[in-house]
């Protein structure tokens, strides 16, 4: 396990979650992992420099130097199958954050299903991995990373990425980012906990890039094209398409 050195908190950081920062590290959610077994309560773990981040099934994450790369690893609260709202929980955390550092709420948007966006291109991006044996969820790792100082290279067909710095002049240390975001998500999960998916769906919708305009979601075997409707109680993708509405629990998506 990598050396962590522990720095003092910031006088808002959420009561009982622990901070670790490491100078480097493969992949924040495989740190987590290998520290799970060890946890004693909700920690944040993060990287100053990331070798092998990844994101969404299975592909690279490129993580150039400055940028930020941080997991959230906890023990969750309720069933199984509601641990992946915690992505939502995730993107309006990074929403709340990216907008008290910069002042600016009408640059960032939140893409379903785990993106956010800065004047249309991507900022950030999160990966949900759950930990445990068998059908058991016994520990949630919740990985975030943030373009904050430089782009990495465009992949054909995705949104392009962006950069904080360079579409805001925005100069934020990773540090400095995780003090904004461990009390946002703080707060929006209590909203989860509390209240259940309800506050946090409305909050998300509020948020959500292109709502009521045409999509394009790709699955693994099919191609859904219509009008973005929304999401429902469990998180999926609404689209109103030819043959009616259709909920999509998972799918790459693309703008026209």
């Amino acid at each position: 396990m990598p050396p962590s050195r522990q720095t003092p908190l910031s006088s808002n950081w959420p009561a009982g979650v622990g901070r670790v920062i490491l100078p480097e590290t493969d992949s924040t959610n495989a740190e987590a992992a290998r520290r799970a077994a060890m946890l004693t309560g909700p920690e944040w773990i993060l990287t100053l420099r990331q070798t092998q981040g990844r994101g969404r099934r299975g592909r690279a994450w490129q993580d150039p130097a400055g940028n930020f790369a941080a997991t959230y690893l906890c023990r969750p609260e309720g069933p199984p199958d509601r641990m992946a709202l915690r992505s939502f929980v995730a993107a309006l955390a990074l929403h709340e954050a990216l907008v008290n550092v910069t002042g600016r709420p009408e640059s960032f948007a939140l893409k379903w299903p785990n993106d956010v966006l800065l004047n249309g291109g991507k900022l950030a991006g999160i990966l949900l991995e759950s930990l445990g044996h068998g059908s058991g969820v016994s520990h949630l790792a919740i990985g975030i990373g943030v373009n904050l100082r430089s782009a990495p290279e465009p992949e054909e067909g995705a949104t392009p990425p962006v950069s904080l710095m360079s579409k805001t002049g925005c100069a934020v240390a990773p540090e400095e980012f995780l003090d904004s975001l461990a009390p946002a998500f703080a707060h929006w999960e209590a909203q989860l906990v509390t209240y259940g998916f309800g506050p946090v769906r409305t909050a998300w919708l509020a948020r959500a890039a292109r709502l009521g305009e045409q999509i394009t979601a790709r699955t693994v075997r099919d191609t859904h094209i219509g009008s973005f409707e929304g999401i429902d109680a469990t998180g999926a993708l609404l689209l109103r398409c030819a043959q009616g509405r259709v909920a999509i629990p998972a799918a790459d998506v693309y703008f026209s």
